[in-house]
């Protein structure tokens, strides 16, 4: 379940081409399908569980994820093309568990700046958004989020996923996510003041190198437009 850390909070492009949905349905049937599902997208949860709960518990909680999507399978609908929704759904269900550790994550990234998934490729990045005063700023930022706007605010800026998709994985109408999402926007605004590190880039729009860098999502792109 060890996956390398990159810095794309895409899907990870998989071979077989046939969507998540069909995958799954095969899956049903033939069991051996679904490791296909773990290859495609076991690293881009493994970098998420990882950013909210650090590296000590990551590996457990992202078995236990494809574990209990594995258990699932059957209920998935095999029009959905991508399974990232709800999988990410399941990793946070899981990474609640571990609220402690999450805020005490936060917490050290608040005293030290260093977030645990990007450090290593940190060369590549703005100084005005890698350093690592902003980075403290935000971590302290998060942990006082509460729990739900967090989860919302870090699924659409860490798992990259859009309202639709955090309302799929959270299982809430849109219009909670996006009001949590506005809320979270507005604390860390509160929170952070004018770090120099905010531009008006949405998103969807923000550049591969500012998705590298912890406040890169919701500092940069629109998560707190």
């Amino acid at each position: 379940m060890n996956a390398s850390p990159r810095p794309s909070a895409a899907a990870e492009p998989d071979p077989g081409g046939d969507d998540d949905g069909s995958v799954v349905a095969r899956s049903v049937g033939d069991p051996e399908q679904f490791a296909t599902l773990f290859r495609r997208h076991s690293p881009v949860i493994q970098r998420y569980v990882i950013r909210r709960i650090g590296p000590a518990a990551a590996d457990d909680v992202v078995a236990e994820t494809f574990l209990i999507a594995f258990r699932q399978r059957a209920s998935f609908r095999p029009d959905c093309p991508d399974a990232r929704p709800w999988l990410y759904g399941i990793a946070t269900n899981l990474v609640r568990r571990h609220w402690r550790t999450e805020v005490a994550q936060l917490r050290l990234l608040a005293r030290t700046g260093t977030d645990p998934v990007t450090q290593s490729f940190t060369e590549h990045v703005d100084d005005a958004l890698s350093a690592a005063s902003v980075q403290a700023q935000l971590g302290a930022a998060l942990a006082g989020l509460p729990g739900p706007q967090r989860d919302a605010l870090l699924l659409v800026a860490w798992g990259g996923l859009s309202y639709d998709e955090v309302a799929t994985a959270t299982g809430v109408p849109i219009g909670t996510v996006q009001s949590r999402v506005s809320r979270a926007r507005g604390r860390l605004r509160q929170a952070l003041g004018d770090t120099g590190a905010l531009s008006s880039r949405r998103p969807r729009e923000s550049s591969p190198a500012a998705r590298r860098v912890l406040p890169a999502s919701p500092l940069s792109g629109g998560d707190l437009q």
